[in-house]
């Protein structure tokens, strides 16, 4: 592109200095000439005035030798006389004065016409000038101009355009190579942005500087590479959380492997579902590890589901591992619809990570409740349990520390559960918070947003929050907490 730029760079200048160079020298040309036989006119108007006094030979000799072109011999008076005359009409010369370079045929013709004449003669040309004699004779003057006066400035002024042309094609040429290389190097880096990128290099982006065209290519190869990123940041974000999943049949397994008793079928149970957790484990840690942080969960064009229907259907899985362990369960608050902006997989996802991390994280036969209550543009899900708590609720939420600070049970947690449900809070416009529950141990708040924008820290509702977490927590004490066989519902 660049040398390609520069070949129609030299072209087009090269005729357009053609076009104007040419004519213009030829004009040079012209005004050298037309500036000489002017002299020569002036010149030949100098002898006139002795020609309307007189025709004698020695005073035309003498006033042809006083002007310079005279002395020079360049100037000769051709005088007829009267008294004869030639085959034509033409009368024959008298008197010559001067050195004649002209023809008598050429003198005869202009003396006739009463009509200058420039007549090329040899080494250059002569001007024929007539000039009338007080006898009523007509007087030929003739000045001699040498080739070189009537080329004289023309090599040079032809040697300055020749000039002038060759450095206007040199900086048009150096122009386009300038506009040439502003063109090609951002198209050079997009090409080499473009290996790198296939090469695995996901940082890779290309300055977006350059013609308006390649800007724009730039800016699109970015977005391009966001959108890479993102994507395979997301299928990341899926593999860690359908990983993550597999740890709610993982718990039911580890559950009932341990009422096995003893045996070595049994240990071979515990010893298999051991190893398939840690396999687990390795595979959410290695997710995780790879992907960069990412945008919250991504609602799709009418997703959403019933937040108490979600709810019931997933304690009624769990509640048959809480009769197994003992453990008293408590559910309110889900006697209603309440639809909510989050899809089904997505909430069922969420709570399955809660429920899990209770079975996980506490004692055998400590209770937990979960209780759903809905202020009008939020709904608030309470999972709580008597267990012995987190004693650092930040650092628990914070991503990939999750549950690091329970007293039990922490050792080999990824920390995605709480992640997950965060990200299900937030894509609402909601938040996330654990903080002590009136059971006694952990209380883990989820803040949905029932239109995308309801109850979030970010938009306002934080102080509605707390206004509608103190009411939660007033209702919940004056509530008694009922003993309830499995899938209890209140």
């Amino acid at each position: 592109m660049r040398w390609a730029l520069v070949k129609v760079c030299l072209a087009v200048t090269a005729m357009v200095v053609i076009a104007f160079a040419v004519p213009l020298g030829l004009v040079i040309r012209e005004m050298a000439s037309d500036r000489a036989f002017s002299d020569a006119e002036r010149q030949a108007a100098t002898i006139a005035p002795a020609l309307s006094i007189t025709t004698d030979r020695e005073g035309l000799t003498r006033a042809v030798l006083s002007t310079e072109p005279g002395d020079r011999g360049r100037l000769a008076v051709h005088v007829p006389d009267p008294g004869k005359a030639v085959d034509g009409g033409a009368a024959a010369e008298a008197l010559h004065i001067g050195t004649r370079r002209a023809s008598a045929k050429d003198i005869a013709t202009v003396r006739k016409a009463g009509r200058a004449s420039i007549t090329e003669v040899t080494g250059g040309f002569a001007l024929l000038q007539p000039t009338a004699l007080s006898t009523g004779d007509i007087a030929v003057v003739e000045v001699f101009v040498p080739e070189g006066e009537v080329s004289n400035g023309v090599a040079t002024a032809w040697l300055i355009l020749a000039g002038v042309g060759v450095a206007l094609i040199v900086g048009s040429v150096a122009v386009a190579d300038r506009l040439g290389i502003r063109m090609v190097q951002p198209a050079q880096r997009l090409a080499a942005a473009a290996h790198d990128l296939g090469e695995g290099q996901l940082a890779t982006r290309v300055p977006e500087e350059g013609p308006t065209e390649l800007r724009s290519a730039a800016v699109a190869f970015n977005s391009m590479a966001d959108q890479v990123v993102q994507l395979l940041a997301n299928e990341r974000e899926l593999a860690a959380d359908l990983s993550h999943r597999l740890r709610t049949p993982l718990t039911v397994l580890r559950l009932n492997a341990a009422s096995l008793g003893e045996g070595p079928a049994a240990d071979q149970t515990r010893a298999a579902v051991e190893q398939l957790e840690h396999e687990v484990d390795t595979i959410i840690r290695t997710a995780r590890e790879q992907r960069p942080q990412t945008q919250g969960v991504q609602k799709g064009a009418g997703a959403g589901c019933d937040l108490s229907e979600v709810i019931r259907e997933r304690m009624g899985f769990w509640s048959a591992l809480a009769e197994d362990e003992g453990r008293e369960v408590r559910l309110a608050g889900v006697d209603r619809t309440v639809r909510i902006p989050v899809a089904r997989p997505e909430l069922a996802a969420a709570l399955d990570a809660l429920l899990g991390n209770v079975f996980r994280h506490t004692p055998e036969g400590t209770a937990f409740a979960v209780d759903v209550h809905h202020s009008g543009d939020a709904a608030i899900v309470l999972v709580s349990d008597a267990g012995p708590g987190i004693d650092d609720p930040e650092a628990a939420l914070a991503r990939g520390a999750s549950g690091r600070s329970r007293a039990k049970g922490a050792v080999g947690s990824t920390g995605l559960g709480l992640d997950i449900v965060r990200r299900v809070a937030e894509s609402t416009g909601g938040d996330l918070r654990i903080g002590r529950s009136v059971l006694g141990g952990t209380e883990v708040r989820i803040w949905i947003g029932l239109n995308g924008s309801g109850g979030g820290p970010e938009r306002g509702g934080r102080g509605h929050g707390r206004r509608v977490g103190r009411r939660v927590g007033r209702q919940r004490r004056k509530e008694p907490r009922t003993a309830a066989g499995p899938g209890a519902q209140h």
